[in-house]
């Protein structure tokens, strides 16, 4: 894993990502969750996602979320905002670059996808997800919000060169050796996940 995506000093880390933390352990309180052993913060201002655990820093990675405004609203290609949890954990073992298509590996990578896929163009789901579900009533869970009902994951992409800038539909993008890394780092822990 590149330098860019490690934590150097495994320490709580300074700036957006641990203000993101001690947003999400607010939030978490007030709505009256378990701590989790993990936490992922996730900053649409800088394109970044920051993992925890147990309070310190793990690792930081370039992400891309949506072109179109944040929002909760179903068919708005927004990022959802708000406290989430990972609700479900697809790919394990899939090769770097697999293309899924409704959660199923398609059984080729997105380089060698057929051209109905137009993988130069369309943003694949790639890789490995991680299947979102909001965890605030009215704001993303429920009638009219829910982010999980509107497949919101963290997955890979077939356009690495757009991470760091506003590529999605309402995704969390990584690259796909960032989203393995992530994942198998994550293993099947519950984790919260504040998108901010």
């Amino acid at each position: 894993m590149s330098a860019e995506t490690r934590a150097s000093d495994g320490g709580a880390g300074g700036g957006t990502g641990a203000r993101l933390l001690a947003a999400l352990e607010q939030r978490r309180r007030e709505l009256g969750h378990a701590p989790r052993e993990d936490a992922l913060c996730v900053s649409l201002a800088e394109q970044r996602l920051w993992h925890y655990r147990r309070g310190a820093l793990v690792a930081e990675y370039p992400v891309s979320t949506s072109r179109a405004a944040p929002s909760c609203v179903p068919d708005s290609l927004g990022t959802p905002l708000g406290l989430h949890e990972i609700a479900e954990r697809i790919g394990a073992g899939a090769p770097a670059g697999m293309v899924f298509v409704g959660r199923v590996a398609q059984g080729f990578l997105w380089r060698d996808a057929p051209p109905e896929l137009a993988p130069a163009k369309k943003n694949l789901v790639t890789t490995r997800i991680l299947w979102l579900a909001g965890l605030e009533d009215g704001v993303n869970r429920g009638t009219g919000c829910d982010t999980h009902s509107r497949y919101i994951y963290i997955h890979g992409t077939n356009q690495p060169e757009k991470i760091g800038t506003p590529n999605s539909h309402g995704c969390v993008l990584l690259r796909d050796a960032d989203v393995i890394a992530l994942f198998d780092a994550l293993d099947d822990r519950p984790t919260h996940v504040l998108i901010a």
